[in-house]
């Protein structure tokens, strides 16, 4: 038997079968193969044996409907007149869809810089000893880890991912198993796209009319670029998927952009997007992403009051502050100018403690800070959640 090739064995499909499809097992032997025998592990004797009509070299075992009898590991041989070859490799035969499907996501977020690593999670309430993590078109798992569980919550795996590269489809699914039956395997998470960012510039991403929403109403998101991408993309952080994705609309200011429309808005959650653009020739291929812009819920408390100390009329050049009070104390205010589309964050005063007021200083005046202001409050409990806005405070600059 030693002068004879080593036999081949695989299956077509594929060796990791849905439960109650068919799955055929090949063996290739030799052209003058007159039997083939195709064993599996820790099964007493011969699985089958397929006696070819005229000698060949290759032999079918088909299973019609896949089971979890039929899972396990197979070896094949054949005999010819030269003799009785050795047994093929192992061929690891897996059925899925014994159990409930696991959930899988990306840590911190599906979009990757190109080249940069990412962590997988893949996670179920089953008491699954073992998960694994399968790239779409690789015959063989990516990775194997020993499930974990943390002092609450599902049991888990986390898989490194990386470095993540352009041109290639980077779409996983994730299977859960027990050590006993390490073929029976659960059914699939739902795929995960990984998506490359990092090629084009960064588009810009604003809310209109103002990234303030009142709790319950709706807010639209403006991504815009000079860039001429043919769609836009926006993801909501803390989230595996897209949100939202839109075609590019050209604007009258020449720009390139999309409009999405977010909400209603709730309290008690972070509000926090980016945006990206991408070409239709290349939808694995995104842009920078944009700055993150997070969305303050306001509405939920009672107002603050806005004074201007010494008044609201400053000569240019001069000083001002203005002084927003709360009769509840909180812990973070917020001062906002009319107009400006994002929020000034060198406008926000957080305290250790809670408080009833925070003055915030504003000069030497030039004529581009008299506008109108209003500020808002936000206790420590809530950080994303933000009172109603105070009365209009119209600061004028004069001389």
């Amino acid at each position: 038997s030693g002068t004879l090739p080593t036999p081949t064995i695989w299956a077509e499909p594929g060796s990791v079968v849905p439960w109650g499809t068919p799955v055929t097992i090949w063996c290739q032997g030799t052209l003058e193969s007159t039997v083939f025998y195709l064993d599996k592990e820790e099964h007493v004797g011969l699985w089958d044996v397929h006696f070819p009509k005229k000698p060949g070299d290759k032999a079918k075992f088909s299973i019609t409907h896949m089971r979890d009898v039929y899972a396990g590991r197979y070896h094949c041989h054949y005999r010819s007149p030269s003799g009785l070859s050795e047994s093929s490799d192992p061929l690891e035969l897996v059925v899925t869809g014994s159990r409930g499907k696991p959930s899988l996501s990306a840590l911190p977020s599906p979009v990757v810089t190109s080249g940069g690593k990412v962590t997988l999670q893949c996670a179920s309430w089953e008491k699954f000893d073992r998960f694994i993590l399968m790239k779409e078109g690789e015959p063989r798992p990516s990775s194997t880890l020993d499930s974990q569980r943390p002092t609450s919550g599902e049991f888990q795996a986390r898989f490194p991912v990386g470095p993540v590269t352009p041109g290639l489809r980077w779409t996983f699914r994730c299977y859960g198993y027990y050590s006993n039956s390490p073929q029976v395997w659960s059914q699939p998470s739902e795929p995960l796209d990984l998506l490359v960012s990092g090629f084009y510039r960064k588009p810009s991403l604003s809310a209109l009319p103002s990234p303030v929403v009142t709790s319950g109403v709706n807010v639209t998101l403006q991504c815009a670029s000079w860039e001429k991408f043919d769609r836009f993309v926006l993801m909501k952080e803390g989230e595996p998927r897209p949100s939202s994705t839109l075609d590019s609309q050209r604007h009258t200011r020449g720009q390139f952009q999309a409009l999405f429309p977010v909400g209603p808005m709730t309290p008690g959650l972070r509000w926090t997007f980016r945006c990206y653009g991408y070409y239709s020739n290349t939808p694995q291929m995104w842009s920078l992403s944009s700055d993150p812009l997070e969305l303050l819920i306001s509405g939920v408390y009672p107002a603050p009051s806005l004074s201007a100390i010494p008044g609201p009329v400053v000569a240019s050049g001069g000083n001002v502050s203005l002084s927003c009070s709360s009769q509840i104390p909180r812990q973070t205010f917020r001062l906002l100018k009319e107009g400006v589309a994002d929020v000034p964050r060198h406008l926000e005063l957080k305290f250790p403690r809670e408080t009833r007021q925070a003055l915030f200083p504003v000069g030497p005046v030039s004529p581009s800070h008299g506008g109108t202001y209003r500020c808002y409050v936000s206790p420590a409990s809530y950080p994303y959640t933000w009172s109603l806005p105070s009365e209009p405070l119209h600061l004028q600059v004069t001389g």
